[in-house]
């Protein structure tokens, strides 16, 4: 496995933003991610230590960047000493006939999902999140804690926050989400995503990359899980369904906080406000200071 070349780095709250550039073999294309080392694992350290990982999911048409351009999420993880990791949403560059007609479905919208419609079959962010990536942080840098991590994620990245942690048992030590796909076999976003990638009859593929029907049969350790939505989210009611989850959730006993924060909308404003809360929630299971 060739390692990552960095690209830029950048010094935030006493650490360091630094994004790379990698060439992926699951995706068949070149991919760039960021990490931001906190100041106690940062390669600047006179003797930098271990940070558990905190894995971040971005939401459609972003990249690696808006997150940590926009969130301010180092600041708390610098406080906690967790290393906050954002990959890209999709394969780029394959120049696949329509990949990018649209901002919700192709480049910037890969749904995290492994696509078994051969068009698509370099559509398998599901298999660079679990495997290819965390194989890659834990070769490259050794400061990475990579086997203490949580997972988050926004919009899309909440889907794939959601339900990689529920396909994983144990691979997590806490779940987050701000703003999530909770139902995506039953919303217009999640339906012309798997239409796509899986095709239209492929339900039970479908249902397997479903929130609220993984969250039905959960079978593993205690998975702490904190969801917010904001009440003014124009997607709240035709795209999010936090509700279908929330009652699938409960009816399965599996213990979830969902919060509906007033006035919030969809963006990184609403997230802003709220990201130091979730870093200290994964930060009280990854067992930081």
């Amino acid at each position: 496995m060739a390692g990552p070349s960095q690209v830029s780095a950048n010094k935030c709250f006493g650490g360091y933003n630094r994004r790379y550039k990698h060439a992926s073999s699951t995706l068949a294309c070149d991919v760039n991610f960021t990490v931001y080392f906190p100041p106690v694992a940062d390669e600047t350290a006179a003797s930098p230590t271990k940070a558990p990982v905190l894995y971040y999911l971005s939401g459609l048409s972003c990249t690696d960047e808006n997150v940590v351009q926009k969130s301010g999420v180092q600041r708390a993880c610098a406080q906690h000493g967790i290393a906050f990791v954002a990959p890209d949403t999709s394969p780029r560059g394959l120049n696949i006939e329509g990949e990018a007609e649209s901002w919700d479905f192709g480049v910037g919208a890969g749904f995290y999902v492994n696509a078994t419609v051969d068009k698509w079959k370099n559509w398998r962010m599901y298999d660079y999140i679990t495997k290819e990536l965390p194989a890659l942080l834990a070769a490259s840098f050794p400061s990475l804690d990579t086997a203490t991590a949580s997972i988050m994620g926004h919009s899309m990245g909440g889907h794939g926050a959601l339900t990689i942690a529920l396909k994983n048992p144990g691979t997590y030590k806490s779940l987050s989400a701000f703003a999530p796909i909770c139902n995506p076999c039953n919303v217009p976003w999640g339906v012309k995503a798997f239409t796509g990638y899986f095709g239209a009859d492929n339900k039970e593929l479908w249902q397997a990359h479903d929130a609220t029907e993984l969250v039905k049969i959960y079978n593993g350790p205690a998975l702490p899980t904190l969801v917010d939505t904001g009440t003014g989210d124009s997607f709240l009611e035709v795209q999010l369904k936090p509700e279908a989850f929330q009652a699938a959730a409960e009816s399965a006993g599996f213990p979830v906080t969902m919060r509906l924060q007033e006035g919030y909308d969809h963006s990184y404003f609403f997230m802003a406000s709220f990201i130091d809360e979730h870093v200290a929630f994964h930060a009280k299971h990854l067992k930081t200071r």
